[in-house]
């Protein structure tokens, strides 16, 4: 019986093609160092040898690293995968990882604790991403690990956040002065303490601006609101569960059926597809956009853009975002909180 053939190491694979060892450590995990062609040679010779790269276990012991980041999602996985504005950050933080080599680990913060646990022991870092579901989560990750939060905050840890309040007074302003409404009406994502998928009433309780970027997109609203001599105790406020058409429906159609005389004339929603369930739904019920209904959104999310009527919208880079997490995460910028602008996008819905 023949010994079995020796695995093929980093050294020989050196030795082979007259290259350094870091040369060929290069070419699979910082490939931006290389020329392509010298990395495709690289590559092409470890495939012929049965070589299938440096041994990221032994790294990690001799390191101390992993090169692993891991992103802490507040939702579900399937939910962040499909939602447009979670996957387009988790694409801009995947682009910098690829480009320096570092591979990228999704948990989801609600998981059972034992198991994110087990995952997190793994990560170099984390990237934490939206309102996670209670402060319990920080003291599962591995003491000094490197943290950035994005869209909330963590004490002693930079943060990420977008224009949220000064962006929604001016995108509700704009409204309110294209065309005068006498009955605007709030569709708020997530505000409240307790669960509540539809009118929000006296006794709920709002969640404080610490806890939700919602919050300050609601202050914004509120502050257009009072420019325009609103009476803001009597501006009717809906909240919605869960940015979904599925969770969303159900509020939209309470509000679209509402007698004419109650039935909001505009809806200043804090999402896209909140905005865009009600579209969908507005016309359906054969309701004139922006005539007998004006809507606004908040996102910029390319479907918004791309159907007809067109949505007005405040857009925010979500990739933008999830690069610069990435490359503070990985000691590529200063590691200080950032405050990224958006842009206000006049669609049809609300010119």
């Amino acid at each position: 019986m023949s010994p079995p053939a020796r695995r093929i190491t980093l050294k020989d694979l050196a030795r082979e093609l007259g290259v350094s060892t870091a040369t060929i450590s290069n070419a699979f995990n910082r490939p931006d160092q290389l020329s392509p062609g010298l990395r495709e040679r690289i590559l092409a010779e470890a495939k012929r040898l049965g070589y299938r790269g440096p041994d990221a276990k032994a790294r990690s012991l001799r390191t101390g690293r992993s090169r692993i980041i891991a992103v802490v999602l507040a939702e579900s996985l399937t939910y962040s995968l499909n939602d447009a504005v979670s996957s387009e950050f988790l694409s801009g933080v995947a682009e910098v990882l690829d480009s320096q080599g570092h591979t990228l680990l999704l948990l989801s913060a609600r998981q059972v604790n034992c198991q994110l646990v087990d995952s997190a022991s793994m990560a170099d870092g984390f990237i934490v991403y939206g309102l996670m579901p209670s402060a319990e989560l920080f003291d599962s990750l591995p003491l000094h690990a490197a943290l950035v939060a994005v869209d909330f905050n963590v004490a002693g840890h930079p943060s990420i956040h977008v224009d949220n309040e000064p962006s929604c007074f001016e995108i509700a302003d704009h409204a309110l002065t294209a065309a005068p409404r006498k009955r605007p009406g709030i569709v708020n994502l997530r505000l409240t303490a307790e669960p509540c998928n539809g009118r929000i009433d006296p006794q709920y309780t709002l969640l404080s601006a610490e806890l939700t970027i919602t919050r300050s997109r609601l202050a914004g609203f509120h502050a257009a609101l009072e420019k325009h001599d609103f009476d803001l105790e009597r501006i009717p406020m809906w909240n919605v569960e869960e940015n979904t058409f599925e969770v969303c429906a159900p509020v939209i159609k309470e509000i679209l059926d509402l007698p004419d005389a109650e039935r909001p004339d505009l809806l200043l929603c804090m999402s896209d597809r909140i905005a865009l369930t009600a579209l969908t739904l507005a016309e359906q019920r054969g309701l004139r956009i922006p005539d007998d209904l004006c809507l606004i959104g908040f996102d910029g999310i390319a479907e918004g853009q791309y159907r007809a009527p067109r949505l007005t919208t405040v857009r925010q880079e979500s990739s933008e975002k999830g690069r610069l997490a990435a490359r503070m995460i990985l000691g590529l910028e200063p590691s200080h909180s950032r405050l990224l602008t958006t842009e206000m996008i006049l669609g049809e819905t609300c010119p």
